[in-house]
């Protein structure tokens, strides 16, 4: 009986279909009337479009009336249910409520292919009844392609790209998240980013927004540059005790670094000497500085891309001696002995009153 159905729908019009499928699967009696284009169109209503969103639960609902010999629902050329019996082999599909007033069965977890018209078709004793709706299934939007992860070389051409869909069509953007940057925004699939430099690096987000929901997602960009060096800071050091040089290195990869004395490359625990190096720092540190090791030594540092380089300056400082912190303002120094006298407050403040004396 299936099979009789579905192939005269696919040859008469729709509206004779709903009707002859009827008779055809109840047994109507052949003489009742099949109403033509130019009768009344009372008894086919028409009702208002249903919008349900992907996911959710449809029921469809039509009233009964009077003097309900057979009843069903229909997707386009598909019966759903007639009466009581299921038609339809999904398992989405089920029966609410069948009585004398109302006929209404449900759809489970809808998708973009629910969409369409559905009819609930009544026969009662003297005449059929149709009534339609059509069902606009809204799908919330989702990112389908997005740009991988990239790492580019400071003055290239970027383009990132971000594709999804939905319905209704989502609206999709680009902006850089992290750090902030509002200069750097595309509201549309492409963004793109011309000679880009190392203050470009950072995450961006993709977002695509319809009135149903908004999916987000994101690309970090890495951007390679070559090494920049700090002006080294002169270190002054007294012998025997401890003293350390400092390097710091800007670059993308991470930087090595090498430290010279004259030519000579120095090595971690040449002549009691440590470097440590920790990400953009390095240290040269000696333990205990003898006088070998005052002088002039280089850092630099290198990636992939280049290098840069810094000096720096070693120094000694002089302790001051015994003799040396004796010495005051009131010290006097002997020109041609290289001896020094010293003369206390109190002798002083006694030269000064003897002075006066002698005055008066």
């Amino acid at each position: 009986m299936k099979m009789v159905v579905c192939g005269y729908c696919a040859a008469a019009s729709w509206r004779r279909c709903v009707v002859m499928s009827l008779r055809l699967l109840f047994l109507l009696p052949a003489g009742l009337p099949v109403r033509s284009q130019g009768e009344s169109q009372s008894d086919n209503k028409q009702m208002d479009n249903i919008t349900v969103r992907q996911g959710e639960t449809l029921f469809l609902s039509c009233s009964q009336g009077d003097f309900v010999t057979h009843t069903a629902w229909l997707n386009r050329s598909s019966i759903l249910y007639a009466g009581e019996d299921k038609w339809s082999v999904d398992p989405r599909v089920s029966l609410v409520t069948l009585n004398q007033d109302e006929f209404t069965i449900k759809i489970e977890d809808v998708d973009l292919t629910d969409e369409g018209q559905y009819i609930c078709a009544v026969q009662t004793s003297s005449r059929p009844r149709t009534t339609s709706v059509h069902i606009i299934v809204q799908v919330p939007p989702k990112i389908l392609n997005l740009s991988k992860d990239l790492v580019v070389n400071e003055g290239s051409n970027v383009m990132l790209m971000c594709l999804a869909n939905g319905k209704p069509e989502p609206a999709i953007g680009w902006r850089m998240l992290s750090p902030s940057d509002d200069s750097l925004a595309s509201d549309s699939e492409i963004l793109e980013i011309p000679f880009i430099s190392r203050y470009r690096a950072g995450v961006y987000e993709c977002t695509a927004a319809n009135e149903i929901a908004v999916d987000t997602q994101t690309v970090e960009l890495t951007v390679n540059y070559p090494p920049s060096v700090s002006d080294g800071r002169d270190v002054g050091v007294t012998l025997g005790q401890r003293g350390v040089l400092e390097c710091e290195a800007d670059a993308v990869p991470e930087a090595d670094f090498e430290w010279y004395r004259d030519d000579r490359r120095i090595f971690n625990g040449f002549d009691g000497i440590e470097i440590e190096d920790a990400g953009a720092f390095s240290k040269l540190t000696f333990f205990n500085v003898s006088e070998a090791d005052y002088g002039n030594y280089t850092c630099i540092a290198i990636n992939k891309l280049g290098s840069a380089n810094t000096s720096i300056i070693l120094y000694q400082i002089i302790e001051p001696t015994s003799s040396t912190l004796l010495q005051g303002p009131g010290a006097v120094q002997d020109g041609n002995s290289g001896t020094s006298t010293v003369f206390t407050p109190t002798c002083l403040l006694f030269i000064i009153l003897l002075q006066l004396l002698l005055k008066f």
